[in-house]
């Protein structure tokens, strides 16, 4: 489909049926193809709402080879292969503007009090963006989504909003200040590296601020630590394997390093495990 498509990776929009059609990225080199799938399935298991992102192979009728660079070149018959497509969480964006999202520090104005989500899990999922590193944290990657079963009437008040990451593609590296794809996105050599905490005495989480990012170094306090941390202790070695070999993470080329195939899914699960024991095996201020 003719569709203006956001972001600077690979993506086009694929008609499934005339009143059906979802995002696709694509390309092999394209790190987005495989993090975006694995972090959104951490969001699932976890408990945080987010996009549904499956991995897939897309066999398009009518498209051009490159879609991104050039959508006039069409063919018969283009086979993408690494690809994901997304599907949109249920409900109806909240929104004064297209993609107008909500920025990190607007978490801190959640009210408890008024029925708002308790500190613990603020904290915890502003840790889970240093674990992953989502380094791209700009307004339009959160959404501010009506997930009430009332009517979507946009003049009624909705019964039940929620606040959700919607784009986790440069996530699985190193946050860095210009989102570069070959750094930020399943890249191992980065991930292994980063750790959970810039300032462990004060639990400054550790996640540096790119140039259209709004969450740098968050503060985490006891609760939001112990939060996350009981929710990470569940997942189990199957688990993680299934959770990176499904993304296809040995396939990833890592292009900062030219010639380095993708790592294993054990060296993934290994990196996993020792970056979630940085949560679990430390305290907090309360």
């Amino acid at each position: 489909m003719e569709k203006r498509m956001n972001g600077a990776s690979p993506k086009f929009t694929c008609a499934l049926t005339a009143e059906d059609d979802v995002k696709v990225k694509y390309g092999r080199d394209n790190g987005e193809v495989y993090a975006e799938v694995a972090a959104t399935w951490l969001f699932w298991a976890l408990g945080f709402p987010t996009d549904r992102v499956y991995p897939v192979r897309v066999d398009c009728l009518g498209c051009p080879p490159d879609p991104a660079r050039r959508s006039d070149d069409r063919r018969d018959h283009v086979v993408f292969d690494p690809a994901a497509i997304e599907r949109k969480m249920a409900g109806r964006a909240i929104e004064t503007s297209p993609e107008s999202g909500w920025t990190w520090p607007e978490l801190d104005l959640v009210d408890e009090a008024s029925g708002g989500a308790p500190r613990a899990h603020r904290d915890a999922l502003k840790l889970l963006a240093v674990f992953l590193q989502h380094t791209d944290s700009k307004a339009a990657q959160q959404r501010l989504m009506c997930v009430s079963d009332e009517p979507n009437d946009v003049n009624q008040p909705c019964l039940k909003p929620v606040m959700m990451v919607s784009d986790l593609g440069l996530t699985f590296g190193h946050a860095n200040v210009f989102n570069r794809n070959a750094v930020g996105s399943a890249n191992f050599r980065e991930w292994a590296a980063a750790d959970i905490w810039l300032d462990p005495g004060r639990c400054i989480g550790n996640l540096a601020r790119s140039h259209t990012g709004t969450l740098e170094n968050p503060s985490i306090k006891e609760p939001g630590r112990k939060f996350l941390a009981d929710l990470l202790v569940q997942l189990s070695d199957a688990q993680l394997r299934d959770l990176f070999g499904a993304a296809r993470f040995a396939q990833r080329v890592q292009v900062s390093s030219p010639g380095e195939r993708g790592s294993k899914v054990e060296d993934w699960v290994a990196a996993f495990k020792s970056k979630r024991d940085q949560i679990v095996n430390h305290s907090c201020p309360s």
